[in-house]
């Protein structure tokens, strides 16, 4: 019934297997982590900004802010210049208040903004899903383009950490951060 041969070399086969499995040379050594070392690897070559992580949502409604430089100035940043100096929108009295027409071109709608309310917020008043990050002027997120032109000549902007004297002459504005001093058309989602 039961050959005891068959069984006895079954059973030293087995018994080879465990001890060949349990002996040094055929353990399984787990390599060491990483992770962290090319983590500080890629930190070393990513520059350093003052800009705060995006505390909402970006462009396309996911992803991360896109923070650039003033146009490879050094030092101080340019588009700091003097018309943005001291400008407080909050100072404007209520018998100061003008209302400009503001043409959103791609919403396809013209709507009345005054000048102590960024462009931004008279987007959103409308209900328009407008793309922004920071609301303070230091990311190209809520970047958008005056039609018209050199954009110093229709808005006015309290805070443009990102944005070149350059670009603002070619009709770039950051629309959280951006008042209007005249009337225009505007392309939202238009970076430099």
């Amino acid at each position: 019934m039961v050959d005891a041969l068959g069984l006895g070399l079954g059973l030293t086969l087995v018994l080879i297997a465990v001890a060949l499995h349990y002996s040094g040379g055929t353990e399984w050594r787990i390599p060491d982590d990483i992770s962290q070392e090319v983590l500080e690897r890629r930190a070393e070559t990513v520059p350093e900004t003052d800009f705060p992580e995006p505390m909402n949502r970006s462009i396309g409604g996911g992803g991360g802010a896109v923070a650039v430089g003033g146009a490879g100035a050094e030092g101080e940043l340019e588009g700091e210049g003097e018309e943005e100096e001291g400008f407080d929108p909050a100072a404007i009295s209520d018998d100061e208040v003008e209302y400009f027409e503001i043409e959103y071109v791609n919403e396809g709608s013209t709507i009345e903004v005054a000048n102590n309310e960024t462009v931004l917020e008279a987007g959103e008043d409308e209900g328009w899903d407008l793309p922004y990050a920071c609301r303070q002027g230091q990311c190209l997120s809520c970047g958008g383009k005056v039609q018209d032109g050199d954009a110093h000549d229709y808005v006015r902007h309290s805070n443009n950490e990102t944005l070149g004297d350059d670009e603002v002459e070619k009709g770039y504005i950051l629309t959280c951060t951006a008042y209007p001093t005249d009337d225009f058309s505007l392309e939202t989602n238009e970076t430099p």
